[in-house]
């Protein structure tokens, strides 16, 4: 497996079709959920920012993982994209991707994270959870196919040394 932040030709496709499938799968979104991933990850790619920054992790060439913080404000950042394939689960994976995140904003002096994600996602806000990641704001609104209730959680963080 390598992780890198470096976008090469095809890893866009890969990053909304594994988003597309696999929640697709889980949890019965339709396909208005790639749309929803495609759009602001093209908008992402062209800023080239260098306060934004994305991690792939593959195998083989292959998307296994992905996690990315974009630029909110000077002092805000968001995590978004963060995914990893059921063939790569309980390996690590998930917590190596969210602790380059978190690094990543403490090496740029953001204050705070948010991320938006929907009730029902028992892992992902499990690992949030862990992170020290509270829920924000809630709001029932209908998403992907379905009446999903939206969830923005923040998380602190502390000045860089």
């Amino acid at each position: 497996m390598e992780i890198s932040h470096q976008l090469e030709p095809g890893d866009l496709g890969q990053i909304v079709k594994q988003h597309g499938l696999l929640y697709a799968k889980e949890y019965g979104y339709d396909f208005t959920f790639e749309a929803y991933v495609a759009e602001p990850l093209a908008q992402f790619a062209k800023r080239q920012n260098p306060r934004e920054r994305i991690w792939l992790a593959k195998t083989n060439g292959s998307l296994i993982g992905s996690i990315c913080i974009c630029e909110v404000s000077e002092c805000v950042a968001q995590l978004r994209w963060y995914s990893v394939d059921p063939i790569a689960r309980g390996q690590g994976l998930g917590k190596q991707l969210m602790d380059l995140a978190i690094a990543f904003c403490q090496q740029q002096n953001y204050q705070k994270i948010i991320l938006w994600t929907v009730d029902g996602l028992a892992v992902s806000k499990s690992l949030y959870l862990r992170y020290g990641f509270t829920i924000s704001q809630e709001d029932e609104r209908e998403l992907w196919g379905k009446v999903q209730l939206e969830q923005r959680y923040e998380k602190q963080l502390s000045p860089a040394i």
